[in-house]
């Protein structure tokens, strides 16, 4: 009868910590492989916070979510004035990337957290999985596990057809301390997700944690989160930085030609309702996040399987992106646990389900991103616009 498996996950974002330590808590060997050389860091961008993404935290009491965590009570939609357009209560919580994963490392512990570790290709053998890293070293595994993210080396080896499909739009993405906005735009703002809609595009307003981690009123973090359609001709000029290189990604904070920024800024102070302009306006880095859609037709391979945004990477409209990688871990731990470490049997009862979710979640992320840029049929209030994993509101 098979053991408690031996497994190497690749990538060290959330969704790979989280398979580290509900694997290792099941019995397994399991350790995680980043590629960075230091802890990463999410350039201050907030997240939405489903169940899923804070599982482990809850089930082991690690962190009381109240303290890592803001909260908002309602969403709030303005004119260009600055009028309420819509106004429904709909609760939500909001923290920072980095807020959840320095609290997730720290439970994995650095002996199980290995930086500098870029996978480079991989082996598959009759009863294990042979892995080399770019520093020359090499080691043997029951069971690999591709978290890696949307560029997965593990999916470019497996199923290399596949791959990311730029969704026509980009997100711009900023932050400004709470504590620099006029009380005016800080009422405005108060307790709300606020959105406004413009022409083939929506901006989306909301408290997070300061990078101290403070979350009390008035000395948080204001993230906003911008989609601007950028046509095939402009991207590339859009995603040269300042040095010249072209970024097929993202351009982190400081990266962005300032004739853009300019632009972007002018575009605010001009249609936009005026608090979320004086957020805009207020951002000193804003960075931009390419929007792809990415859906594989398997998640499992013998011993090795994909998971997160190397399998499916949704538009970020259902704010799910965190919790279906979270979620694909602990499901992952399930069917392990089922299958009594048996490797192949459980990868083959967990395929399917995830693969269900994955395509689900990529299919009404899209249908929403669709209609804001595209469509013009983006309704204030409309519930099939709640943010979940597994349906809205879910």
């Amino acid at each position: 009868m098979p053991g408690w498996p031996k497994v190497a996950v690749v990538g060290g974002s959330l969704g790979g910590v989280t398979a580290g330590l509900v694997l290792r808590d099941l019995g397994c060997d399991a350790h995680v492989f980043e590629r960075s050389r230091s802890v990463l860091e999410e350039r201050g961008a907030g997240i939405a916070v489903l169940d899923a993404t804070v599982r482990y935290l809850v089930e082991h009491g690690i962190a009381d979510l109240s303290r890592i965590c803001t909260s908002t009570h309602w969403l709030r939609y303005l004119h260009p004035d600055g009028s309420v357009q819509h106004e429904g209560r709909r609760p939500y919580r909001f923290s920072s990337w980095n807020s959840i994963y320095r609290i997730l490392i720290g439970c994995l512990g650095d002996e199980r957290y290995h930086l500098a570790s870029e996978l480079v290709r991989f082996d598959p053998q009759a009863d294990s999985i042979r892995t080399e890293f770019a520093d020359g070293s090499s080691s043997t595994w029951d069971m690999l596990v591709g978290a890696d993210g949307i560029g997965s080396t593990v999916r470019q080896q497996l199923i290399p057809e596949v791959v990311p499909r730029y969704a026509g739009y980009v997100a711009w993405r900023g932050t400004v301390a709470e504590s620099l906005l006029s009380p005016l735009t800080r009422r405005a703002l108060d307790d709300a997700i606020t959105y406004q809609l413009l022409l083939n595009s929506h901006i989306l307003v909301y408290p997070i944690p300061s990078k101290q981690g403070t979350v009390e009123a008035g000395n948080r973090l204001i993230n906003f989160v911008w989609y601007r359609n950028v046509a095939a001709a402009d991207f590339q000029a859009l995603m040269t930085d300042r040095e010249g290189q072209l970024r097929t990604v993202s351009l982190p904070p400081g990266a962005v030609q300032e004739r853009y920024v300019e632009e972007i800024r002018e575009y605010a102070a001009a249609r936009m309702a005026p608090p979320i302009a004086d957020v805009v306006a207020g951002t000193e880095k804003p960075f931009v996040q390419v929007i792809f859609d990415l859906e594989v037709f398997a998640m499992a391979f013998g011993r090795a399987c994909l998971m997160g945004d190397a399998a499916f990477a949704a538009r970020p409209h259902a704010a799910a992106g965190t919790a279906k990688a979270a979620a694909n871990a602990w499901a992952l731990a399930e069917a392990l646990e089922g299958a009594r470490g048996d490797v192949e049997t459980a990868l083959l009862k967990w395929e399917p389900e995830q693969l269900t979710l994955g395509r689900n979640l990529v299919e009404r992320a899209r249908r929403i991103g669709n209609r804001s840029q595209f469509e013009g049929n983006w309704e204030p209030g409309d519930p099939s616009l709640n943010f979940g994993l597994y349906e809205p509101g879910r």
